[in-house]
């Protein structure tokens, strides 16, 4: 508790810095989550593709059926029509003796509905030989989505391992780096505390533009100059304790407040604001910060922190933001 009322004394908040840490996890859990549906896409549209060819080959098993079905059908009508033909000759023989062309007529029919039968069981016998195919193919179709569905039972275990491992590694550097972030705004507060035109806000370090720069230019002031220098020394102090797996970066924000230029080398608070955010990142590259730790950017007049319209509301929005975050 003393130590939570000394950091409210300094006027520090840590907790944009969770906020930060915790957007960036969600992001990468959504981009996780993301890989897993697009998985689950490709995998849907192969299963569909698949149960579309073994529904189009039931169908044909099916009206294959239907057709051996008919031709057996027809082979037993055909069997008893020579059945009672065979009959009927008995009793014709039995009865009386016909004359030869009769009887050679009807041997001759006979013969026709013998063949005919023989055609019919042919045909049946290539349909079972079908129907024995496609059997085989639903065979192998419905062991390829059993292999489907293990393969898809795998991939989401690895993912959701995957996905595990992948938390924890955020995690574990998203805590270091914000132990190395409370450091470096200690040791600043430290050294800045009592100082004019410098206050902290969240985890942000604030220089009013008057501090730094004179009015309506981008080059430091002999004081500016020495506040950065001074920062730079313990950023320098700072990043070298910082593991070089951590992708720390020091983001220098140019604001500018909302009245037009007038009679200034920079056009708008546009360029105003992005001279000063890059100015001072060189100095800190001369002062030996590596440059792939820095970045400059601008916000113009539109991110202010006072709304007012007064003097003193239109000085607190022209300053430079220091904020020591990850890529």
């Amino acid at each position: 508790m003393a130590r939570r009322r000394g950091a409210r004394g300094n006027g520090l908040d840590a907790w944009p810095g969770y906020v930060d840490a915790l957007s960036t996890l969600l992001m990468v859990i959504i981009f996780v989550l993301l890989v897993f549906v697009l998985a689950q896409a490709f995998l849907s549209a192969a299963l569909t593709g698949r149960q579309t060819a073994l529904d189009k080959l039931t169908r044909e098993m099916n009206q294959l059926t239907q057709l051996l079905s008919m031709e057996k059908g027809k082979v037993n009508t055909l069997q008893l029509s020579v059945a009672t033909l065979n009959t009927q000759h008995e009793k014709d023989l039995a009865a009386h003796s016909r004359d030869a062309a009769a009887e050679a007529a009807l041997q001759q029919q006979l013969s026709a509905q013998t063949k005919l039968g023989a055609d019919a069981q042919n045909q049946v016998t290539l349909l079972n030989q079908q129907l024995a195919e496609l059997q085989k193919q639903l065979a192998a179709i419905a062991a390829a989505l059993d292999i489907s569905r293990k393969d898809v039972a795998d991939r989401d275990a690895k993912i959701t391992d995957l996905g595990n491992k992948l938390n924890l590694a955020l995690a574990d550097k998203v805590e270091e780096l914000k132990r190395y972030r409370s450091e470096f705004f200690g040791r600043l507060s430290a050294l800045l505390a009592h100082k004019p035109g410098i206050r902290v806000v969240g985890d942000r370090f604030v220089f009013q533009s008057e501090v730094l720069f004179p009015v309506g230019s981008a080059d430091l002031s002999p004081a500016g100059r020495d506040q950065i220098k001074t920062l730079a020394k313990t950023l320098k102090q700072i990043g070298a304790e910082i593991p070089k797996d951590i992708p720390w970066i020091l983001r220098v924000d140019g604001h500018a407040d909302r009245q037009p230029i007038k009679g200034s080398q920079f056009p708008t608070n546009w360029e105003l604001s992005a001279a000063r955010a890059i100015t001072v990142v060189k100095l800190l590259i001369a002062e030996g910060i590596p440059p792939q730790h820095l970045a400059a950017t601008a916000f113009s007049q539109y991110q202010p922190i006072d709304n007012g319209s007064s003097a003193d509301a239109m000085a607190h929005n022209r300053r430079i933001e220091l904020r020591l975050t990850d890529r």
